[in-house]
């Protein structure tokens, strides 16, 4: 028993069978407890000690895959992989960081389309939770009337069709995070029922008389503009308090333009190389229409016109004649950088950065971040073009 624990407490992953004469329940029991696969007495048939030896290892193997999964799923939400070089942006990561190592629940609000559900895993795949379960459940999705067995499941016979107990989200992400996305669609009996899991950690199932203790944390993210929602009477004013322990707001695309020549590169980088086929590139007149549109679908819509585009046109180019027409017939943005600045609303020094920033990205977008003839098209050296880029936070693309 004691190689037993010391085998597990140095290779956590390996699979213990052990094999004994001792034929005690206490012993098998214990030996269980400290993670054997399995506890086979003597005398023992060969064979099946074979298959169990089988399965041992198929499940190492296993467990070795899931880790690797869920690495890789790890790195994908990483801070650094979410793009984001605008102010707003910055502040976002910069409370992600902060909050992603503690318990706290966080309400994060922002148009469909901005990204809160990549926020929300960001948050939880840089918390100590990473390795347990992120259960993600869409309130405005599920029908009133199943939304409370989906959260806090039922036990058999609790209702016509509850065959069998049912374990609800809570359950399933104990230990772990609970994303509750378009939590302004809940309704108020169950926002009631919900506010004493927050305070109290337990709950019951449908039909069940026995409180169930979980150990959860809470991310919500809605569209709603809840403050409003509080005072037309469909969102306790409790249940907000609660969940608005801290805040995060992500911001329109059409208020992060800094961010939209980098967002068009990853996704034309990512969407080619998922779907097998060869990058394109897209003409400054078609640049010049995207950077005009306003985006009222945000990143999502955004993403969702790369990946057509990509593979829709023929050729290894995209035209300003190959976007939608709500695209091409966009006018420019009302409110422009001389507005701006004439209104006090930007500093003089901000929109000439901006405006760099905005030529320069360009630049690097039709010359595949090709920084010598990037500098050739705008006019200058390579060293100027690259002390610009780093004074403006301009970094090229890992190849």
């Amino acid at each position: 028993m004691q190689l037993l624990e010391e085998i597990r407490g140095r290779h956590a992953t390996m699979p213990v069978v052990m094999l004994t004469a001792t034929k005690t329940v206490k012993t098998a029991v214990g030996a269980m407890k400290l993670g054997a696969f399995d506890y086979i007495t003597k005398p023992f048939d060969i064979d099946e000690l074979r298959v169990v030896l089988d399965k041992a290892t198929q499940n190492a193997a296993l467990v070795r895959e899931v880790e690797e999964l869920r690495s890789e799923v790890g790195k994908r939400y990483q801070i650094d992989n979410i793009v984001g070089r605008s102010a707003p942006m910055q502040d976002v990561f910069k409370t992600v960081l902060t909050v992603a190592p503690l318990k706290t629940t966080v309400l994060i609000t922002g148009d469909s389309g901005t990204g809160k559900e990549l926020v929300a895993k960001a948050i939880h795949f840089n918390s100590p939770r990473a390795r347990r379960s992120l259960v993600t459940l869409n309130c405005a999705a599920i029908p009133e009337t199943l939304l409370e067995s989906e959260l806090f499941g039922h036990e058999r016979g609790s209702f016509t069709d509850a065959h069998q107990k049912k374990l609800g989200q809570f359950e399933v992400a104990h230990e772990g995070t609970l994303f509750l996305d378009e939590i302004g669609e809940m309704g108020l009996a169950l926002q009631a029922k919900l506010l004493r899991v927050l305070e109290h950690g337990e709950f019951l199932r449908v039909g069940g008389t026995k409180p169930i203790q979980v150990d959860v944390r809470i991310i919500a993210a809605t569209n709603r503009n809840l403050a409003d929602a509080i005072r037309d009477g469909s969102f306790r004013p409790d249940l907000y308090y609660r969940l608005n322990v801290v805040s995060l707001h992500l911001p329109a695309l059409r208020e992060r333009r800094d961010d939209l020549l980098l967002l068009i590169r990853r996704f034309t980088e990512t969407k080619s190389r998922d779907m097998g086929i060869a990058e394109k590139t897209l003409r400054p007149e078609a640049i010049d229409a995207l950077l005009r549109y306003p985006w009222p679908g945000n990143v999502r819509e955004l993403e969702n016109l790369i990946e057509r585009l990509l593979v829709l046109c023929d050729g290894p180019t995209i035209g300003v004649d190959d976007l939608p027409e709500q695209v091409r017939r966009s006018e420019p943005t009302p409110s422009s950088i001389k507005e701006q600045v004439l209104a006090g609303r930007k500093s003089l020094g901000d929109a000439v950065d901006d405006f760099e920033r905005d030529i320069i990205m360009e630049a690097l977008l039709n010359t595949d971040f090709n920084q010598t003839r990037a500098a050739d098209m705008l006019g200058t050296t390579r060293r100027i073009l690259k002390y610009r880029m780093d004074k403006l936070g301009i970094d090229a693309p890992d190849r």
